[in-house]
């Protein structure tokens, strides 16, 4: 089986990403609507993108698009913030008051040609964003995550020219790490983009509805994470409230929408509680998908707390899940 095909054209310039068909669609709407009635007008015009896999040329240089749209809808977001499932509702515009502590402008951390990703995207330009909306007690990048005010902001003309320079390097990719509480900024240097070339979110998939909306159309593959078969896990070891059914309606959306490169990485002590009800689920609602079951966990940052995951995986754990997956059938 071929995985992410369309991913493969994309990356070798023989389609068009999807943001690229986005911002070639032409839409009528005024930036001053209610945000009602621009989710209106944008769902009516993601219908005619579901119809559409062609890079079409706008008559009128001028002329609003889709991706524009899209970004509109995203800065009236940002004044009642809801990128995330929390849901806290900061006005990120006058100030840093939500639970990610990120204000309007975003920033990086770092951003290069990465060679440590999955096989199908190497190389890929990873841009590493500053912030989170998780806080998971084992999380290897902490030093970025629990930092919003790290690293450079960004300006998203600049970003985009970065991206070009890294396209013509060889990146096959364009892979935002983290990106959720910075949509609005991806779209805008999205907006500002004049390369082909596929976009990645990377992401824990715990953004909003609203977010899962903004992104079909946009994102070519999700490189999501799915770390806990229940909520109960999720809220001890991340913060994250009402976590499953979160989860799995962003996978359905994504699924429904782009294609994805699943990610779950095996906890010690969940294989049963956390790996297993995924592997199930996936096989039910998401099958044709590439699943990477990953045993890169080490404990750190605050690990040590937990007795039950302060240690590395065991051979049995690593040979369990890899048993589950593979009676599951779907491609690991």
């Amino acid at each position: 089986m071929n995985t992410l095909p369309r991913y493969h054209r994309i990356s070798a310039d023989r389609k068009p990403a999807r943001f690229l068909i986005a911002r070639n669609l032409p839409v009528e709407f005024d930036e001053d609507a209610p945000l009602d009635d621009l989710w209106d007008i944008h769902d009516d015009a993601m219908q005619r993108f579901d119809r559409s896999e062609k890079l079409v040329k706008r008559d009128k240089p001028n002329e609003k698009s889709l991706l524009d749209l899209k970004t509109v809808i995203a800065d009236r977001i940002l004044e009642k913030c809801h990128f995330c499932d929390r849901r806290c509702g900061a006005n990120r515009r006058k100030g840093k008051f939500g639970y990610c502590r990120i204000g309007a402008v975003s920033r990086y951390s770092s951003e290069f040609l990465h060679y440590g990703e999955e096989p199908e995207l190497v190389p890929s330009h990873t841009v590493f964003l500053s912030g989170c909306v998780f806080s998971c007690v084992y999380c290897q990048n902490w030093g970025i995550s629990t930092n919003p005010d790290l690293g450079m902001p960004i300006i998203p003309e600049d970003l985009s020219k970065i991206a070009a320079a890294k396209r013509g390097l060889g990146a096959r990719n364009l892979n935002f790490v983290t990106p959720t509480p910075h949509l609005h900024t991806i779209l805008h240097i999205l907006a500002e983009m004049r390369i082909n070339t596929p976009v990645i979110w990377n992401s824990n998939m715990y953004h909003s509805e609203e977010a899962a909306k903004l992104l079909c159309g946009v994102v070519d593959v999700y490189l999501g994470d799915f770390k806990y078969g229940n909520d109960g896990c999720a809220k001890k070891y991340s913060n994250a409230e009402h976590y499953w059914d979160t989860v799995t309606r962003n996978f359905l959306y994504a699924y429904n929408d782009s294609e994805i490169l699943l990610r779950q990485l095996v906890l010690p002590g969940h294989v049963e509680c956390c790996t297993a009800p995924i592997i199930e689920w996936v096989r039910k609602n998401i099958p044709e998908i590439r699943f990477n079951l990953m045993f890169q966990y080490r404990p750190e940052y605050l690990a040590y707390k937990y007795p039950e995951i302060d240690r590395a995986l065991t051979h049995s754990e690593e040979a369990r899940a890899q048993e589950l997956l593979m009676k599951s059938g779907i491609l690991g």
